[in-house]
């Protein structure tokens, strides 16, 4: 039995998705133990999903990239081993992680209303939020990626949106986030558009900016929408339950 253990960690060590499977069940266990096994699969299969969209977007636009790797409380994030090389390409990247998410999220949210457990209900309601949260216009969150191809100062509106969320319900989490965008508010105080970087990497057309501009806002929207309807039905449920 114990050859067969070390055999299958061996597989998983020089597999290229091996650290994503088992930084994946560590996750799946620690949230289990919080919020019950079932959420915690729904969960943490959703946030594959998200993940896999950037994944997916990366390896279509010829960047190397390493598979997701799970962070327990904090989601999970993808390596990408070259950095894009201009703003659309960021921002296709950086849109497919929340745009593949939602779709998950629809699917759980489809199938509880169908007549599915109410803890997939829960699931759905998770994804909608934590993919509305990315889509905050604040670098290194999808919403920061998404809008650099319009412009690096719209990272300026995300500033009060995240200090908004602190001052609701702190957390280290979000304190953390506040650190690691400190340097791309700064960039963006400092952007120019006469500058070599904008006419560089930033160097869009019109029509570009108005392309995901657009999905930007009516994902946005959307994610938003539904947070709050599936929110809705959720106190629906806890209100009846009580009854």
């Amino acid at each position: 039995m114990s050859r067969v253990l070390l055999l299958l960690f061996a597989g998983l060590k020089f597999s290229k998705f091996g650290l994503t499977i088992v930084s994946m069940a560590a996750s799946l266990g620690i949230y289990a133990l919080v919020y019950g096994w079932r959420y915690a699969a729904g969960f943490v299969g959703l946030i594959f999903v998200h993940e896999m969209g950037h994944y997916l977007a990366a390896r279509q636009r010829g960047l190397p990239v390493g598979a997701p790797t799970f962070i327990p409380f904090m989601g999970a994030w993808i390596q990408l081993k070259e950095m894009p090389h201009d703003a659309e390409t960021e921002a296709y990247v950086g849109l497919a992680g929340p745009l593949l998410g939602t779709v998950g999220a629809i699917a759980c949210w489809w199938i509880a209303r169908e007549g599915g457990p109410t803890w997939l209900l829960a699931v759905a309601y998770s994804g909608f939020f934590l993919n509305l949260f990315n889509m905050i216009p604040l670098s290194p969150l999808d919403g920061g990626r998404i809008t650099a191809v319009l412009s690096p100062r719209i990272w300026l509106l995300g500033v009060p949106v995240l200090a908004l969320m602190m001052w609701y319900r702190f957390s280290m989490i979000l304190v953390l986030i506040a650190i690691l965008a400190a340097p791309q508010v700064m960039q963006a105080l400092r952007y120019r558009s006469d500058s070599p970087e904008a006419q560089t990497y930033y160097a869009v057309s019109a029509r570009v900016r108005w392309e995901y501009g657009f999905y930007y806002v009516v994902l946005l929207v959307f994610l938003a929408m539904m947070t709050h309807d599936v929110d809705q039905q959720l106190r629906g449920l806890a209100g009846a339950a009580t009854t």
